[in-house]
């Protein structure tokens, strides 16, 4: 695979997160890896804030379920109007405090597609 086919397999799954759910960058590039060779969440961090415009870009969180860094107020938004749940009592640098549940939120693609 490319690596622009790879840009082009990680915005496709992005697309795929149902509203309401989340991914890691981690998963993101584990649910990846088999057909790409690549397993980097720190490239699927790097393909979103180059090119994850266009997709619901928002869905995809760290592990922890802290929002996409500097754009934490409108991925929160989005995220609520969704119905994402959130955890809200432990405090971190820049998440306003509360982050996505993600045992309640993850969601990973079925592979067969």
């Amino acid at each position: 695979m490319t690596p622009q086919e790879y840009v082009e397999e990680v915005l496709a799954l992005v697309e795929r997160i149902p509203p309401g759910r989340v991914m890691s960058y981690g998963a993101v590039a584990d649910a990846l890896a088999e057909p790409s060779g690549r397993a980097s969440a720190r490239l699927v961090g790097n393909i979103m804030a180059r090119h994850g415009s266009a997709v619901p870009w928002y869905r995809v969180v760290s592990s922890a379920g802290r929002l996409p860094p500097g754009h934490e107020d409108r991925a929160r938004a989005l995220l609520r109007a969704e119905g994402c749940p959130f955890k809200g009592t432990a405090v971190g640098v820049g998440d306003g405090g509360e982050r996505v549940d993600m045992s309640a939120a993850a969601w990973y693609p079925d592979t067969s597609r």
